[in-house]
């Protein structure tokens, strides 16, 4: 593949509602980050792709509101509704069509002004699954459900992602909700859907977030500047049937193929090995367990056992969301992006507090969209070209 690098990185603080920005706001905020990161002005970029949603946001062609905002005129425009990793995915496509030198990739939420339960009921099929009610939380709990069922997962082994994450997000001033917790706090919490309690659901969070990908001829201009290029080595993205009934919910083949590609791009004989720093879309806490196993981090079902041995701590060989993850913090639609920005942060030496001791020099980064996870973007970021 070509050198793709991302240049610039930019990210508001996730809050449980903005009341001081609006959507516009956060874009423009979270774009001026990303350039002033990259040391670059807004006339250096010729493409500009906005990513956002339009039940979210509560109007239609709802990245049309934004798009002054990061800076898009005059420039070739584009949007994507989804999560960022996808929007990125994009933006990675256009440069290495020798289109475009370089891409503004921004994607924002503002998850205080919708109805979460309402939006998300919407994901299902109209006819027979819609009126049941599902939504993102009960349909999670079947998730997690099937996934405990056929692996003999325990309800403690889910609280102990919890505790993990929140006491990670300590040290990440973004964050949103930042816990000492333990599994006791995580099981007496309020149960929504069983087997998910208050612990093991990501919050309704605002935010934006920016980065700025780059081909090769333009990242050599920047020698000498203050950007510090990460990158890209790999990326992989599939998507699994959208009716749940179709799909055996205690696994994710759709992750393992997404993984697949990417590790193939990137040359990675051995996830668990070569990997040393994962951001993952930790929706819920069940979630991140079953993305060890199809990360190829673990075996099947052994994800539990595999954050149990340590390995995932901020200390351990192979940390897992350092930044405290979606259970911090979960700006839909950002949240995604986020997860690229922390692995890269992380990979520059830039994470401040939150930075693990060790140099990071392969980094992965992870997002989602559908329903339990339909969707699948993974993302290898490299030190070296």
């Amino acid at each position: 593949m070509k050198k793709i690098a991302i240049i610039g990185v930019g990210q508001t603080k996730q809050e449980r509602n903005k009341k001081h920005q609006n959507f516009a706001e956060m874009v423009y905020e979270a774009t001026q980050l990303a350039l002033n990161d990259a040391g670059i002005d807004i006339k250096d970029v010729d493409n500009v792709i906005t990513v956002s949603n339009d039940f979210w946001d509560g109007r239609t062609i709802s990245s049309m509101a934004v798009q002054d905002a990061a800076g898009a005129f005059e420039k070739n425009v584009s949007t994507v509704e989804g999560d960022g990793t996808f929007g990125a995915y994009y933006a990675m496509a256009r440069i290495l069509s020798g289109s475009y030198k370089n891409t503004l990739v921004v994607a924002h939420s503002k998850g205080s002004e919708s109805d979460t339960n309402l939006i998300t009921n919407g994901m299902f099929e109209p006819i027979f699954t819609r009126p049941l009610g599902l939504d993102n939380i009960t349909s999670a709990a079947l998730q997690a459900q099937s996934y405990m069922h056929t692996f003999n997962i325990k309800e403690e082994d889910l609280a102990a992602v919890s505790v993990k994450n929140h006491k990670n997000a300590l040290k990440n001033p973004n964050a949103q909700i930042a816990k000492d917790l333990t599994i006791e706090d995580v099981m007496r919490s309020k149960k929504y859907a069983d087997p998910l309690k208050l612990y093991d659901i990501s919050p309704i969070s605002d935010g934006a977030a920016a980065i700025l990908i780059s081909g090769d001829a333009f990242t050599k201009k920047l020698k000498g500047g203050k950007a510090k290029p990460v990158y890209v080595k790999g990326a992989g993205f599939c998507s699994d049937a959208y009716d749940l009934g179709l799909r055996d919910l205690a696994r994710s083949p759709a992750l393992k193929s997404a993984a697949k590609t990417a590790y193939k791009m990137a040359g990675i004989k051995s996830a668990k090995d070569e990997i040393q720093l994962a951001e993952v879309y930790d929706a819920f806490s069940y979630m991140e367990l079953m993305w060890y196993e199809g990360l190829g981090f673990c075996k099947e079902g052994k994800g539990a056992d595999f954050l149990r041995s340590g390995i995932t701590q901020a200390t351990g060989r192979l940390p897992v969301n350092a930044s405290g993850g979606c259970l911090s913090a979960h700006t839909v639609i950002a949240a995604g992006l986020i997860r690229i920005i922390e692995a890269a942060l992380q990979i520059r030496g830039d994470a401040g507090e939150r930075q693990v001791k060790k140099k990071i020099n392969t980094a992965l980064a992870h997002g989602i969209n559908g329903p339990c996870a339909q969707s699948h973007c993974v993302w290898v970021l490299s030190r070296e070209k």
